[in-house]
């Protein structure tokens, strides 16, 4: 089995570094040291902070890769015409088990990140800056940074800055997760698309992006476009930090620029000669087969073109002797565990996803592929965040490219390997909360209520659906495709209208006996008998 990675695995580099300049100085670069690597800084405004990003094309590194240029520009515009002072954000909430890119960089250049946050803030007139992060290790060594640097969250401080820490969970690594937390609600996705330059922290436009992101912005606003551009592709500059780990013998966070060929990263790491196949991006990314290995250089185009994903920067190799499917179950099921509980297509799509993979592994044949693929397509653009949509792209990647062991699962009695979990996991089954380390919210608890649908009374009006999108949706008939489902927490009371409202009395509630005890403030328990006809009046 693959242990957890370390918050600091080694750390390797190809050709000169950038990032990782002064790593083999010392551990953690405190800002003397930091000075002494790297040098001073020189603000800049914010146009020219913007054509410096559009310059070397900088792409958030934290997964979507949308253009750091275009996101500042939004946000100063957004900031004058609503003459309201920005709030900038770094996102250090490394969630995945496989990534530690930024993880590292938090704790062993935590300046380098800083100088990139602290340029945008001066040229965007913030006075608050947030640090986002989920692990005691990265807290530790950004509140140390801050305090090298004499700033503080005090109301009398020129800028307010401080280190806003989340669980480590999935999807508190979402931009709206991080946002609404550092309001003070729970590290969950509110539930609606919001943009952050718009509408952010309190309500203000807000530069929030991935923490290599911001150190990347720092390098390049040292030693300028013409000099960053020497290194890597020419349109993709720089470096790439990634994180090798699944069948590895040596996991490690290693630097390189963007164009050397991904089969040199994989040796770097010591991965087999020929891997039966290599998840490129992380959980949310695609596996590549190891044909297409050899094809791949380490870039954005480059691996989108073999239909593999640079992601999160998380490389997991897998060798010839596991099952690839049943190595991506277990992250599927994972993936499920991981949910917020707040939509339809991750509370119900992502359990019933992990559920289809199983089956095909059981022998359900082609009905249990169909089923699967149909499930997936199901929850895709759907959800409260990129969590769903992420997911489903795992699993369709598993089938696409894995051919011949699902031929073997689905027509025949399955590839005969065993599973030897090699890509790395969490212990799953954490609540998403709002506090560090602590119990759940109200808000966020588990289910404590099921609600059911009476099939001898259904007649398909979809009212359900529109009421309680997070349980129900239907299917191609105009009926809901589950008869029975559990209520999140934060939805009773919707649950409790959509029961009200049905038009044919088709929906029950009822209090889940397995979390009797768990507290006292229930939904009523409503019958199919007085109390439903009463509600129907």
């Amino acid at each position: 089995m693959n242990e957890a990675l370390p918050d600091v695995p080694e750390v390797r580099v190809v050709g000169l570094p950038q990032l990782t300049s002064g790593f083999d100085l010392v551990d953690r670069l405190d800002l003397p040291m930091h000075l002494k690597v790297h040098g001073p800084l020189e603000p800049m405004g914010g146009e020219q902070l913007a054509q410096l990003a559009e310059r070397i094309n900088l792409k958030g590194r934290g997964g979507a890769g949308f253009p750091f240029h275009k996101k500042l520009r939004s946000v100063a515009e957004s900031a004058i015409k609503r003459g309201v002072r920005p709030v900038v954000v770094v996102n250090g909430s490394e969630d995945e088990p496989a990534c530690r890119k930024d993880t590292v960089l938090i704790n062993r250049a935590p300046h380098l990140i800083l100088d990139g946050a602290l340029l945008c803030a001066e040229a965007l007139g913030a006075r608050t800056l947030v640090v986002g992060v989920t692990r005691e290790s990265t807290q530790r060594s950004m509140e140390a940074a801050l305090a090298e640097r004499g700033l503080s969250n005090g109301r009398r401080s020129a800028l307010r800055a401080r280190v806003q820490r989340n669980p480590v969970r999935m999807v508190t690594g979402a931009a709206a997760s991080l946002i609404r937390s550092i309001d003070g609600g729970p590290a969950v996705p509110p539930g609606r698309k919001v943009s952050a330059s718009q509408n952010g922290v309190g309500g203000a436009p807000t530069l929030l992006s991935n923490a290599e992101t911001f150190a990347q912005l720092a390098i390049a606003a040292r030693i300028g476009p013409e000099r960053y551009g020497n290194t890597g592709l020419y349109d993709e500059p720089g470096t790439v930090m990634l994180t090798v780990s699944g069948a590895v013998a040596r996991p490690m966070v290693i630097e390189v620029p963007t164009g050397v060929p991904l089969r040199y990263v994989l040796q770097l790491a010591g991965a087999p000669p020929v891997p039966q196949g290599v998840l490129t991006g992380g959980y949310h990314g695609k596996w590549i087969d190891a044909a297409t290995v050899n094809e791949a250089i380490v870039s954005r185009n480059s691996l989108d073109a073999v239909g593999g994903a640079l992601g999160a920067g998380a490389i997991l190799p897998i060798t010839q002797d596991t099952c690839p499917l049943g190595e991506s179950l277990r992250v599927a099921q994972w993936l499920a565990e991981e949910s917020a509980g707040q939509c339809g297509p991750c509370y119900l799509g992502l359990p019933a996803a992990a559920r289809g993979l199983e089956d095909i592994l059981n022998g359900g044949g082609p009905a249990a592929l169909e089923a699967l693929k149909q499930v997936a397509k199901n929850v895709k653009r759907r959800g409260a965040c990129s969590h769903p949509d992420g997911s489903a792209m795992f699993l369709e990647s598993t089938i696409k490219a894995f051919t011949d062991d699902l031929a073997a699962h689905v027509l025949g009695n399955g590839c005969g390997r065993p599973v030897e979990g090699v890509l790395p996991l969490f212990e799953g089954g954490r609540a998403p909360t709002g506090i560090p380390g602590g119990g759940e919210s109200e808000e966020n608890g588990p289910s404590r209520q099921k609600i059911y649908v009476d099939w001898t009374l259904c007649r398909g009006h979809g009212l359900c659906a529109d009421i309680l999108p997070e349980v129900f949706q239907l299917g191609a008939d105009g009926f809901p495709t589950v008869a029975q489902a559990q209520v999140p927490r934060y939805a009773e009371a919707k649950a409790l209208r959509a029961v009200r409202r049905c038009p044919a009395l088709a929906l029950r509630i009822e209090e889940d006996t397995r979390s009797q005890g768990t507290s006292s403030r229930n939904l009523p328990v409503l019958s199919q008998g007085r109390g439903r006809r009463a509600l129907g009046r």
